[in-house]
C-alpha cells in the first residue's frame, strides 16, 4: 500500500485535540473519514505530533496508507475537498517509503507561542494569541529561558496527566522575541511533555511582568514540583510550526 506524507495546517479552536476522542471532535477524526472517502475504505492517519485541544498548527505532518497509487496533488486534493468545512487543509503530500514514520522518524519538532501585550481586548486574533494586558520585559524573558536549555527533569512543567514514562526531556532551543507588535516564544525539542510549552510560556511571562526573576525560574524547574509552575498559558496561543525529518 503506498504511503503519503502529508504536511498539515489547521485551526484547533473547533477540535478536542489532534487525538481521536469519544467526546467531540478531533483532527485525526476528520482526517481519517477525509481520507477514508478518497480511499473507499477506512484508513489510520498518523501524526507526528498529538497537539491539545485548541493548539494549532502550520506544519503539523502525518502519514497515511491508500490502497492506491495516486498522483500526490490528487491526495492533497481529494483529501482537502473532503475535510470542508473543517479548517484542516493539507498544505503537501508526498509519497515516502514504508519505513517512513511520521512520530517515530521526526528528529525536532518546533513550537511557536504566539503573545499580544497590550491592554484593548483582541479582535481579529481572538483565540489565536494570547492576551497579556502589559508590556512584557522580553530581553528578561529570552535571558532566563537559556536556563531551560539542556537535558533537565521537568516535572514542574509537566502536566499531571502526561502520559510520558519519564519527566526528563532535552530542550534543544528557546527564544523569545519581540516581532511587531507581538511576543514570540520559540521551542525546539525531540519531543515534549503533556503542557510542557505552554508551562514554561506561564512561567516566562510573570518574568516580563517582573512578578518572577530569572531565580525563581531556576528554582521552580530544581524544585521537579508542578504546584511551583507558574500560570498556564491558553491553548489558543501555540502553534506546531513544523517536523523536522533525517535528510
Amino acid at each position: 500500500m503506498p504511503r503519503y506524507k502529508l504536511t498539515l495546517e489547521y485551526d484547533g479552536s473547533a477540535f478536542m485535540g489532534w487525538q481521536w476522542q469519544d467526546h467531540g471532535p478531533s483532527i485525526q477524526g476528520s482526517l481519517e473519514r477525509a481520507a477514508g472517502k478518497l480511499n473507499g475504505a477506512p484508513v489510520e492517519v498518523i501524526g507526528a505530533g498529538r497537539t491539545d485541544s485548541g493548539v494549532h498548527a502550520l506544519g503539523q505532518v502525518a502519514h497515511v496508507d491508500l490502497e492506491k497509487d495516486l498522483r500526490t496533488d490528487t491526495v492533497r486534493d481529494a483529501i482537502n475537498q473532503h475535510l470542508k468545512p473543517d479548517l484542516i487543509a493539507v498544505l503537501a503530500a508526498k509519497r515516502v517509503s514504508e519505513d517512513f514514520h511520521a512520530r517515530f522518524s521526526a528528529t525536532k519538532r518546533h513550537y511557536i507561542y504566539r503573545i499580544i501585550d497590550r491592554r484593548p481586548p483582541l479582535t481579529l486574533d481572538k483565540g489565536k494569541v494570547w492576551r497579556v494586558p502589559v508590556k512584557l520585559d522580553v530581553d528578561a524573558m529570552h535571558v532566563a529561558a537559556q536556563r531551560l536549555v539542556g537535558t533537565h527533569d521537568f516535572s514542574t512543567f509537566r502536566d499531571a496527566q502526561c502520559q510520558a514514562d519519564s519527566p526528563v526531556k532535552t530542550l534543544d532551543a528557546i527564544a523569545v522575541r519581540r516581532v511587531a507588535d507581538e511576543v514570540e516564544i520559540t521551542c525546539s525539542a525531540l519531543s515534549f511533555l503533556h503542557r510542557q510549552v505552554r508551562s514554561i510560556t506561564g512561567s516566562l511571562v510573570e518574568i516580563g511582568r517582573g512578578k518572577w526573576t530569572e531565580t525563581d525560574l531556576v528554582q521552580a524547574l530544581k524544585a521537579r514540583d508542578r504546584s511551583r509552575c507558574g500560570p498556564v498559558a491558553p491553548a489558543g496561543g501555540l502553534y506546531l510550526e513544523r517536523v523536522d525529518y533525517p535528510g
